[in-house]
């Protein structure tokens, strides 16, 4: 199972009636899209406006798109900008405040699903923000332990060929934070263990032009929201062309590919819920191909060797 939402079809309506001012969302991903594990969505929130003390049976993680919003966590808020990312922790309370001027937008993903209007409640409001201390958004020091921020050049390879500086603003070089480069592919985590997630994780992809991920599938949920360029993607035996802004979803066992066939780079953001197992989190169709193709042959040799 798979789902389709393109950019020129998503729209904002208010939400939260009656514990937000100037907020709105519209689902991208969620139980009427075929899921039973995620909740992604596009949120907006003007200048001036709010969204009040709350607290979750589930945890969310977001990246910003634009504008600065300030993130209010715990009773501590944090001033984010494009490319701030993070995990608000299951049971922790927090709200949302505009930023100063226009508006500012996000993508964000909640596992397990929140539950629909009607169902047992698993969103708590606690009222308005009251005063907060206001933080440094500092992804280096120890205690910011559910901030990210992922700068423009962080995906780019040939930019990380060089050694950061000793007092670069990013998170200390490991293999947590590390670049993953494969097939024309780059894939930097954003929100995973590290942040304390446990339930799903959020990551940025990149497609050179001619990169390729073949037909396979997962035990898993996945969400991309195209951000920048375009790319042919199949599902199911049903081939797309995604460019900015949609929205693609693959349920589990859904065997899907992408294809970057255009002269420039694709970038998406990606969730997956459940996180990704240990062993065995990814199915190539072409691996079980050869595998079928190399038992007949076997097969035909035992066959043969009878009959002499």
């Amino acid at each position: 199972m798979h789902h389709v939402l393109r950019a020129e079809d998503i729209r904002l309506a208010p939400a939260y009636a009656g514990n937000s001012k100037h907020y709105s969302r519209c689902a991208l991903v969620d139980g009427a899209a075929g899921s039973v594990h995620m909740g992604v969505g596009l949120a907006a929130l003007k200048s001036g406006g709010r969204v009040d003390t709350h607290v979750q049976s589930f945890e969310e993680s977001f990246y910003v798109l634009e504008g600065r919003p300030t993130l209010i966590l715990d009773g501590r808020g944090y001033p984010l900008e494009p490319g701030a990312c993070g995990l608000i922790p299951l049971g922790a309370p927090h709200a949302w405040i505009g930023p100063a001027k226009g508006s500012a937008k996000w993508i964000d993903m909640m596992a397990p699903q929140p539950r629909p209007p009607g169902a047992e409640q698993d969103t708590f409001f606690l009222g308005p923000p009251g005063e907060y201390e206001m933080g440094e958004f500092d992804i280096r020091d120890p205690r910011s332990r559910n901030l990210f921020r992922m700068a423009e050049d962080d995906i780019v390879v040939d930019k990380l060929k060089v050694g950061a500086r000793k007092d670069a603003p990013k998170v200390s070089a490991s293999m947590n934070t590390a670049l993953l480069a494969y097939s024309g592919i780059a894939l930097k985590m954003l929100v995973d263990q590290r942040l304390d997630a446990q339930l799903h994780t959020m990551f940025m992809v990149e497609y050179q032009p001619g990169g390729v991920a073949h037909p396979h599938d997962h035990p898993m949920e996945e969400t991309y929201v195209i951000l920048e360029g375009e790319v042919e993607a199949v599902g199911d035996g049903k081939r797309y062309t995604l460019k900015k802004g949609d929205a693609f979803w693959t349920g589990v066992s859904c065997v899907h590919a992408f294809y970057n066939t255009s002269k420039r780079t694709v970038r998406w953001l990606e969730t997956q819920s459940p996180q990704l197992p240990a062993r065995h989190g990814y199915r190539f169709s072409r691996d079980w191909e050869y595998f079928k193709e190399k038992l007949a042959a076997e097969s035909a040799a035992k066959g043969k060797a009878r009959r002499t």
